[in-house]
């Protein structure tokens, strides 16, 4: 029996994925062997040694110290695509509020009262200041696309827009899936001259920080409208709200409200509502779920952010999984040990990521109790595991 402990509310179909028999998840675990969380901070959490993997219910991992858990043999899942149709439906209406003017509208609307003139006659007089375009026919940039920009920029061909992508890491599968419409951007900068609104779709790292900034809103169109619901460090709010008041940017939509924000002129904001659908809420957790199973009893890692992906099946002789640091001669010594035991390996799987590896053999017989204590006495090996079928 393996013990999951839920850092924060968790929608409970896991227990479709996660038998009963062999799970028990609670809140109230103090050893667990996995961790399921979706905004609660670990970062300042103990790792107990038991811990064998944490499951993010959601795509960012900015709460989890994934350098910290890797060194601790601690594989940290998420869940990439699995709220992209719920953010790519409040993209689209970040567009129409970015376009129509529908909040100003509805805000004005709650002030009209009955007076000299009928509230018909005030709405006809005053539905003029709140004119704006219509999507079809003009150009949408889409930076990233990866599980939600690529449905996105679909979506965007759909709304008869002339869509422009950008993403020199976008993955073969993505590349099948985006509609030929798409036109291929070979720069960031030509994707920001072109469009009339621009949305971001790429995760934040430190190398992206500020990517929309002074210099990139000075190659923009001035009535161009930027949205924002992937995360809020890519973009520069002093250096917006300047662009703003200037007349060089016609309208900010993000998903990320902070103080600066707050009461600016041209912004739009909603609070943080991208996955907050209970279709997102359950796909995340189906989707971790699978994952911790997965791992726990197979070793197989799908969607890991610390460690190298290696989908593996059921076993189907005795497995042994390490995780261990990537550098030379690792395998060499992993293979000494098994040699001294005196088993033969049928299959072998090594993949790495940065810093970290994973090797995953098969041998031909159950080896011994010692096994383990043998592989974790390397400096280079974080975690040993012996699985068997």
């Amino acid at each position: 029996m393996y013990n999951i402990k839920k850092l924060n509310a968790i929608s409970p179909v896991y227990h479709g994925i996660l038998a009963d028999s062999e799970f028990a998840v609670s809140a109230d675990v103090e050893h667990p062997d996995a961790i399921m969380v979706r905004s609660a901070d670990m970062h300042d959490m103990e790792i107990n040694e038991n811990l064998l993997c944490v499951g993010r219910a959601g795509a960012g991992v900015n709460n989890i110290p994934l350098e910290k858990m890797a060194e601790h043999g601690v594989v940290v899942f998420n869940s990439p695509g699995a709220n992209a149709n719920a953010v790519k439906e409040l993209v689209l209406a970040a567009l129409l509020l970015a376009s129509r003017k529908i909040a100003q509208g509805i805000q004005w609307c709650q002030g009209l009262t009955p007076g000299e003139q009928t509230i018909e006659k005030q709405v006809e007089a005053g539905k003029k200041q709140f004119i704006g375009p219509e999507l079809a026919g003009k150009t949408l940039g889409v930076i990233g696309l990866g599980a939600i920009g690529l449905q996105v920029a679909n979506a965007g061909v759909a709304l008869g827009m002339d869509v422009l992508g950008y993403d020199p890491y976008i993955s073969v599968d993505n590349a099948w899936r985006l509609s030929r419409s798409v036109r291929h951007a070979m720069s960031l900068d030509e994707v920001i001259s072109k469009s009339d609104y621009i949305t971001l779709h790429v995760p934040l790292m430190d190398s992206n920080r500020n990517m929309i900034d002074a210099g990139a809103i000075s190659h923009m169109k001035k009535s161009a409208a930027l949205l924002n619901f992937s995360r809020g460090g890519l973009v520069n709010i002093a250096d917006v709200k300047q662009a703003l008041e200037n007349g060089d940017l016609r309208v900010y939509v993000t998903d990320f409200p902070e103080e600066a924000l707050i009461g600016a002129k041209n912004v739009i904001l909603t609070p943080h509502l991208g996955a907050s659908t209970p279709e997102s809420e359950d796909n995340c957790v189906r989707m971790v779920a699978r994952q911790m199973n997965d791992y726990i009893k197979y070793g197989s890692i799908v969607n890991s952010v610390n460690y190298p992906n290696c989908p593996l099946g059921r076993p189907a002789m005795p497995r042994i999984s390490i995780l261990h640091k990537n550098v030379p001669n690792v395998l060499g010594a992993i293979t000494q040990v098994l040699s001294a035991e005196g088993l033969n390996i049928e299959n072998m799987v090594n993949q790495s990521r940065g810093a970290y590896a994973y090797t995953v053999l098969d041998v031909d017989a159950k080896p011994s109790v010692l096994l383990r204590t043998k592989l974790l006495a390397l400096d280079t090996v974080f975690r040993a595991r012996l699985l068997m079928p």
